[in-house]
């Protein structure tokens, strides 16, 4: 019969705390079991295993967070099989991250995609365990302004463009107002609320051109600037969508 014991265990004995106070220093990413971190409170140690306590390791709450990740085209956001979800790894931190967050395990439980966006577009994506944030841009989203920028072929007259900016009625969505410019020869800037999937595509075809690549540049107030295809950060506390 094995002699292991569960991790909160072993922590409460040697740290004469209550099991309960065990397993938040575990799942807060603070003991080490042989000089690795495991913050899984049921992980069995042996007898002969190391645990320690990390330095600076105190009791807090853990804060439900925001993440804003850079989805490269061809990837789903939300298909569980293969997502951008599974971009979020230390390794894609994006370079001076300024949260201060430590990356835990848990912190990424039940994070919801706030900001769909079609497999064959790039550009920013969100994910979130905030009901505020949630709220923002899933129940309140059609408030909320979305920037892109699409590459297309063809040709665009005044006249069309105009058509353009006065919006387009879509899978019955009203025909809404929008921001269309020229960013270049080649590429269409659109600011519009919340854009049901597929709708800028629609639009290009609507008036004879062919979009041939869509990426999302901003959402509400947050830019996707600094952020490189394939890496991610925290939302900061003070950014606001």
């Amino acid at each position: 019969m094995s002699d292991s014991v569960r991790l909160a265990k072993r922590l409460a004995t040697e740290q004469s705390c209550s099991r309960g106070d065990a397993e938040r220093y575990i799942e807060g990413g603070w003991v080490a079991v042989d000089g690795k971190v495991v913050e899984e409170p049921g992980y069995r140690v042996q007898p002969g295993q190391a645990v320690s306590l990390l330095p600076g390791a105190r009791l807090e709450e853990m804060r439900p967070v925001s993440v804003l990740v850079h989805k490269p085209a061809g990837l789903s956001a939300s298909d569980p099989a293969e997502s951008a979800l599974d971009l979020v790894v230390p390794a894609n931190l994006m370079p001076g991250d300024r949260s201060g967050q430590r990356y835990l395990k848990r912190m990424f439980n039940g994070l919801k995609l706030a900001t769909p966006l079609e497999r064959a577009a790039s550009g920013l994506v969100v994910y979130t365990q905030e009901f505020a944030v949630a709220r923002k841009l899933i129940e309140e989203g059609r408030h909320v302004e979305q920037e892109y920028i699409a590459q297309v072929r063809g040709t665009l007259d005044a006249a069309a463009l105009a058509r353009l900016q006065r919006g387009l009625a879509y899978e019955g969505r009203p025909a809404t107002p929008m921001k269309v410019s020229w960013q270049n020869e080649s590429h269409l800037r659109f600011a519009l609320k919340t854009p049901a999937l597929g709708f800028i595509e629609y639009a290009c075809d609507s008036v004879g051109l062919q979009l041939q690549a869509l990426r999302r540049i901003r959402i509400g107030r947050l830019p996707m600037a600094g952020l490189a295809a394939g890496q991610w950060r925290y939302r900061l506390e003070y950014e606001r969508f």
